[in-house]
């Protein structure tokens, strides 16, 4: 069986992970699985680069920049993710497609695949699958919906377009997503149950398969490290109570709910009567040095964490991780935390309550609330067993997130389409 994953970039974003981490899970599991990706940043022997050559890494290069440009003209600036599929590739006739058993598709914006392109595929002959990793497929362009709800009917009148009117460029791209989606076989994977209701209610995808199932992750990587350890490699302190949290844009920002975490924080310190010096927030990943948000508390910006083992022991310096994302499909940054031991505080949101097991493993907020997000904080603080807490993390993604239980579904689904038969 021979497996090819589509996907814009290789590594880069959650959805890169995800395609590359499947990957690998499956090569282990025995199965010949590869990647290929419209743009790589670096050489890397083990991903194919569909845009190989100087004319045209530049050519999608270009395209990627212009599409981004036509964004700025068309779109407010919110900061909501929004794609027009302007440019893309036709990948039918290439021989690398026409090799693979099963062709399967993961986040394939950014000037690669248009739903046209998408479409051309089914010319092919063989399965073909896509992962949602965020709700680009069924919406008019956006990426993240919040509250809209106009991907239930054929969207339009986009609150996200400078213009905004029943026909606006939502409801056209909208419309051509239809038409080339109506000629062709597709098995969407959903990886979390959220996402898979979100489908369910959309116009566009409704009447196609849907099947649950998560992302995965490297157990041996993502382990629990001595806490004292950890911090006394990273220069952190060994007597304070740390948060921590991942990339923080601004205080403005909507979908990583950045405002919230800050309110939580003088909420937890206020309310609690701790000494601010006792708290210490810790933040890793890019950030904008000229629009960072007054924490309330002193914080450290750790930077970009490129080597995995060395975010591994991120997590387990922690007391507790922060996810205040507004809307998010399956955060690998919680994941990642749970795996290393750490507890996960969280809005109810998006594909989080997969994860997070409230009042077991982490806490579940109610959904933009600061004070229920300080009293998650508060509720992980005052806990009589921290370690316990941690166990519960483990095992939870052990258990239903591991490489081995996750390669095996994509295997049991994959010979059910080639045998003609869909199952999870």
């Amino acid at each position: 069986m021979k497996i090819l994953h589509l996907n814009t970039y290789t590594g880069n974003g959650g959805a890169g992970k995800a395609c590359d981490r499947l990957s690998k899970a499956l090569q282990k599991h025995g199965i010949d699985s590869q990647v290929a990706v419209n743009f790589l940043f670096k050489d890397n022997p083990e991903v194919h680069d569909l845009s190989s050559g100087f004319f045209s890494k530049w050519l999608t290069a270009a395209a990627i920049i212009l599409e981004r440009l036509a964004n700025k003209i068309f779109v407010k600036p919110l900061p909501i993710p929004f794609s027009i599929p302007l440019w893309g590739k036709d990948l039918s006739q290439r021989k690398l497609l026409k090799s693979a058993d099963i062709i399967h598709i993961h986040w394939v914006n950014h000037a690669f695949l248009r739903p046209e392109d998408i479409a051309k595929l089914s010319s092919l002959n063989k399965p073909l699958v896509w992962t949602f990793h965020d709700s680009n497929a069924f919406t008019g362009g956006c990426h993240v919906r919040y509250t809209c709800d106009h991907y239930m009917n054929e969207c339009g009148n986009c609150p996200v377009l400078r213009r905004s009117h029943p026909q606006d460029l939502s409801h056209r791209i909208w419309m051509r997503k239809n038409k080339s989606y109506q000629g062709i076989e597709l098995t969407i994977i959903a990886p979390s149950a959220w996402m898979a209701e979100s489908v369910l209610k959309s116009k566009l995808l409704n009447s196609k398969s849907i099947i649950t199932i998560p992302n995965t992750l490297n157990m041996e990587i993502f382990k629990p490290h001595t806490q004292a350890e950890s911090r006394k490699n990273l220069g952190l302190s060994s007597d304070k109570f740390i948060i921590m949290s991942g990339f923080m844009p601004s205080r403005k920002d909507m979908h990583k709910g950045t405002s919230y975490l800050v309110e939580a924080l003088e909420i937890f310190a206020r309310d609690q009567q701790v000494d601010k010096d006792k708290i210490e927030l810790v933040i890793f990943g890019n950030r904008d040095t000229s629009n960072v948000p007054a924490f309330p508390v002193r914080t450290t910006f750790l930077g970009t964490i490129a080597s995995e083992e060395k975010l591994s022991m991120c997590y387990s310096a922690a007391d507790v991780f922060m996810a205040p994302s507004l809307e998010d499909n399956l955060p690998y940054t919680v994941m990642e935390s749970l795996a290393c031991g750490t507890p996960v505080v969280a809005f109810t949101t998006g594909g989080i309550p997969d994860m997070v097991e409230h009042k077991s493993n982490g806490y579940l907020a109610e959904y933009r609330s600061s004070s229920d997000l300080a009293a998650g904080i508060s509720w992980v603080f005052s806990h009589a067993d921290r370690l316990m807490l941690r166990s519960n993390a483990r095992n939870h993604i052990m258990d239903n997130f591991s490489e081995q239980e996750i390669a095996q579904r994509h295997v049991k689904m994959y010979n059910s389409l080639l045998s003609g038969h869909v199952s999870a």
